[in-house]
């Protein structure tokens, strides 16, 4: 087994080439989840299992708007396994991988079980949040065509939250709930330092629109 700054080297150049991207799932974004792993894991992680999984989990890398987007992670472990084994990870570290790979998906649904999967869950979605996820958010959403807001409604106080129309919407839909959803203590208190930056970025945009933050969007 290499050691892990030429493991990483060797792993990135691997996505590079293989790997397709969009505005907000490209080698910036898994090196971004490997640093947020890196800040979750402890002396009890396995770190070359959750470093192959940080930069593998989008291998193959689906469309937001593509029906098949919930079996995306699963082909990326499947994937993953001839890259694994080509670079010396043995049989229970590649399952292991394979595992964290699959559980990460939002819409995938598996349930992670080991703290490696949890962990990678968690920093992957960290980087939907704060400066970070607002700039992706916006970049997503323009790269489908939607519209960044509903200006008679912006923040759906009269109408059903709809995030396939409204960029914004997602906020309410999603990211903003995120904190509560992670699965380790160090996970949920970054989330929570980052959807404060989100929560001051929304409430000088109600301002600039003519509008206000309503407090159940505060309330996350």
């Amino acid at each position: 087994m290499d050691g892990s700054a030429d493991l990483r080297a060797r792993l990135r150049a691997v996505v590079a080439h293989r790997m397709e991207t969009d505005p907000a799932h490209d080698l910036a974004h898994l090196d971004r989840v490997w640093t947020n792993a890196k800040a979750i894991a402890d002396d009890q992680t396995e770190m070359l299992v959750l470093l192959a999984a940080s930069y593998l989990h989008d291998l193959v890398n689906l469309a937001k708007d593509d029906p098949d987007r919930h079996l995306a992670s699963r082909r990326s472990a499947t994937e993953s396994e001839p890259i694994l084994v080509e670079f010396g990870y043995s049989t229970d570290q590649v399952r292991a991988i394979q595992h964290a790979i699959e559980a990460h998906s939002f819409s995938a649904n598996i349930a992670p079980e080991t703290d490696e999967a949890r962990i990678l869950r968690d920093a992957d979605r960290l980087d939907a949040l704060g400066a970070i996820g607002i700039a992706r958010n916006f970049s997503v959403s323009g790269a489908l065509g939607r519209t960044l807001y509903d200006p008679a409604d912006p923040f759906a106080q009269n109408r059903p939250l709809d995030d396939l129309y409204f960029s914004l919407d997602h906020w309410k839909v999603k990211l903003l709930r995120l904190p509560g959803d992670m699965l380790t203590e160090t996970g949920r208190r970054i989330a929570e330092q980052r959807t404060a930056r989100m929560i001051r970025f929304l409430e000088e945009f109600a301002e600039e629109i003519g509008s206000s933050l309503p407090q159940s969007w505060v309330n996350y």
